[in-house]
């Protein structure tokens, strides 16, 4: 994998604007050279002017949350009064947890686990939607090609038995017979696709496909959200309590991350260059990282983001969720989204 959510993360758990601002190279990694990885910023000001604040991250450090490294490094949380930590994931930290113990003030999560998380007496709202698009997609050879559903049938899937509701519901969005598919259990790697033992792989565009990328091999990739599985990722969730207490924070927070990623979009390789000079232990490869960094700005940003911010959501987008999200046996309500922390950010 390259270092983020694992795609099983973004199913039911088992059990599961504007224009982007100007940003050279050298603003993005020059500032704050003394900052470790991973540690909170505070100078300037002094320490007990900062208000401590936790943001849960989804995954292992890598690009793809290289819009919180911006922030971060140019101390723009700070600048508003926030000394934030920047909590790493994994397959052993989940982010709910942390958000409604009040360790982590923001997590960031997924539509289908926030709505799990609630379903079990969780108190989350999704307050932003950084990935426009939902991530995954069926990544095929030119030669053997998956370009839509109806290619489907007939066709052996790579994926993890888990991300079978995932699949299923395609299909149904798309009228095909989900019979006719071979569901071949396999690893998270490319390497099953590429040595012919599966036709497809259910993966996320911004990893396998980059890795083979990285190998000279092209693949073939179909957007799941291009043909209606409408399900956001990379969201924002806070709980109620905070919603209602800690609005100032919230908003302070999102603003920061707002700029964090309106800069990213504007350099994706300053943005992949500073993730690996602030990690340098996490074995990140730079062109790797530079080229997931390049293939995530479409499904982050839109013309719906450059309209109204980074972050933004409309309500036709909440019912499509709910669509999708009683495909894969999660009923919610457009409650669980609440936008007014943006509506807040992005007034001016």
């Amino acid at each position: 994998m390259s270092g983020h959510q694992n795609p099983a993360r973004l199913i039911v758990p088992p059990a599961t604007p504007g224009a982007a601002a100007a940003l050279t190279r050298r603003g993005v990694i020059a500032g704050l050279a003394g900052v470790a990885a991973g540690a909170t910023v505070c100078r300037g000001r002094a320490a007990w002017a900062q208000t401590p604040v936790g943001l849960q991250l989804s995954w292992l450090h890598s690009v793809q949350f290289a819009g919180s490294y911006i922030a971060l490094r140019n101390g723009w949380w700070r600048d508003a009064g926030l000394e934030v930590s920047l909590l790493q994931g994994g397959p052993n930290a989940p982010v709910e947890p942390p958000v409604v113990a009040g360790n982590a003030l923001v997590g960031i999560s997924a539509a289908d686990y926030a709505a799990a998380a609630v379903a079990q007496g969780a108190p989350f709202r999704i307050i932003g939607v950084a990935m426009q698009k939902n991530p995954f997609v069926i990544a095929s050879l030119p030669d053997n090609p998956i370009d839509t559903p109806a290619d489907l049938p007939g066709k052996r899937i790579g994926m993890a038995v888990a991300n079978t509701p995932v699949l299923q519901a395609l299909c149904r969005l798309n009228d095909v017979d989900f019979a006719a598919i071979r569901i071949v259990p396999t690893q998270y790697s490319a390497q099953p696709l590429m040595a012919g033992e599966v036709d497809g792989l259910l993966c996320w565009e911004t990893d396998l496909p980059v890795a083979m990328a990285m190998r000279g091999i092209a693949a073939r990739t179909m957007l799941m959200a291009d043909h209606g599985y409408a399900l956001h990722s990379q969201t924002y969730i806070a709980t109620t309590d905070s919603l209602t207490n800690r609005r100032k924070d919230l908003v302070a927070l999102m603003a920061g991350e707002g700029r964090g990623w309106n800069a990213y979009r504007a350099d994706t390789d300053a943005a992949a260059d500073l993730t690996v000079e602030m990690f340098p232990d996490a074995g990140l490869d730079p062109a790797t990282q530079r080229l997931q960094a390049e293939r995530q700005v479409p499904l982050m940003f839109s013309g719906l983001t450059d309209a109204h911010g980074f972050g933004w959501w409309t309500d036709e987008g909440v019912q499509e969720n709910i669509r999708t999200l009683s495909l894969l046996g999660r009923t919610v309500t457009p409650d669980l989204w609440d936008r007014s922390i943006l509506e807040d950010v992005h007034a001016g």
